[in-house]
């Protein structure tokens, strides 16, 4: 058997249990080294993914192990710092965890010290590798439901958490097109910061897609239930959809009721196969057996751009055409210059209880 691809681990919380789990399953992989400021989640770390090699400093472990692969799995501010800084060190792939960065500027950063180290960068849109994913693409593709006219996502936890991945799988079942156009509504009334930076209350954006298709996300709106959709709905001009997580039914011309699509994965810590087939794939990408890797940083970019475009449209109350031009985060922009005002002062991130200590965010912690 080929000698295993060294695989270091940043961050040890838990999206880098979900990448470990995947490295562990792939049989291509080894996980060499973990990095994380904490000592405590550290060894814990290290001790269930029997990882010999621990550092405090994710740098010195890039200057001291020879790796193949390194994962990003840090709280969101600090993707584009780690994937730049790793990319210096010229590993064969890096997957950075979503979403890509904070903003477009960070995102193109990271890309160009990708491409200027010749460093394949993905990022982890895992739910891409769901067969039901994949399915849903074939059949939009092959025109299953006819020609695709509108497309809602309904999410909570934040559109820059949960939502990346709708809006993900809009582009990705749509066959991966540029977005034209962006309109977005964003209510901020306090201090809100999800996994270290400012994020909304509520959002709901309209997304213009080529040949007049229209895609919707809302986070937080409490319609359908108050419905954690991971996927969409898809109107077509012949049928429908509907994809949440590995679920996939429609209904086409010709077939009464809804027709269930089966999941080919096993079910495997709530998310099938996905990070074991992404790592897979990631080995594939490294030995050029495709060119074309679902999931890329392009693919990731395009997600952020969109998102961008729906706080820009909130600062500039337009419609944002697409590619966007800012490349700060606009709704940091907005909320910093009096745009969007702070009226509940007070901050807060609603995933401080990840934060292990006395922290209660990142920047302290950086755990």
């Amino acid at each position: 058997m080929a000698e295993k691809f060294r695989v270091g681990i940043i961050a040890s919380g838990r999206i880098a249990r979900m990448h470990g789990s995947g490295w562990r399953e792939c049989d291509r992989t080894e996980i060499v080294a973990i990095a994380d400021s904490h000592p405590e989640a550290l060894a814990d770390y290290a001790r269930e993914f029997q990882v010999k090699k621990q550092y405090l400093d994710y740098r010195e472990m890039m200057e001291k192990e020879d790796l193949d692969i390194v994962s990003v799995c840090s709280w969101n501010p600090q993707h584009a710092e780690m994937t730049i800084a790793a990319a210096v060190h010229k590993p064969k792939a890096i997957l950075c965890e979503k979403p890509m960065a904070c903003s477009l500027g960070e995102a193109e950063a990271m890309i160009i010290a990708c491409e200027r180290n010749g460093v394949k960068l993905a990022i982890g849109h895992q739910r891409r590798f769901y067969s039901s994913w994949q399915e849903a693409r074939r059949l939009i593709q092959e025109g299953a439901i006819g020609e695709p006219r509108r497309l809602w996502s309904s999410v909570r936890a934040g559109m820059m958490n949960t939502g990346t991945h709708c809006i993900d799988f809009q582009l990705f079942v749509l066959g991966d097109p540029q977005a034209e156009w962006v309109m977005g509504s964003v209510e901020r009334k306090t201090d809100h910061y999800l996994f270290g930076h400012r994020v909304e209350d509520r959002c709901c954006g309209l997304i213009g897609y080529p040949n007049g298709v229209e895609g919707f996300i809302e986070n937080e709106m409490g319609t359908g239930g108050g419905l954690y959709q991971v996927g969409a709905t898809v109107y077509g001009s012949d049928g429908m959809m509907d994809i949440n997580n590995n679920s996939l039914k429609y209904m086409v011309p010709g077939k009464a009721g809804w027709q269930v699509f089966e999941p080919t994965e096993k079910n495997r810590s709530g998310y099938g196969s996905a990070f074991t087939d992404q790592a897979y794939a990631v080995c594939n990408w490294i030995d050029g057996n495709f060119d074309d890797y679902p999931g890329q940083a392009r693919d990731g970019k395009a997600a952020l751009e969109i998102m961008m475009g729906v706080y820009e449209s909130v600062r500039m109350h337009e419609r944002v055409s697409l590619p966007l031009q800012t490349h700060a985060n606009p709704l940091d922009v907005a909320v910093e210059t009096g745009v969007i005002p702070v009226e509940r002062p007070g901050a807060w991130d609603e995933r401080s209880f990840l934060v292990r200590g006395e922290a209660m965010s990142w920047i302290k912690s950086e755990g």
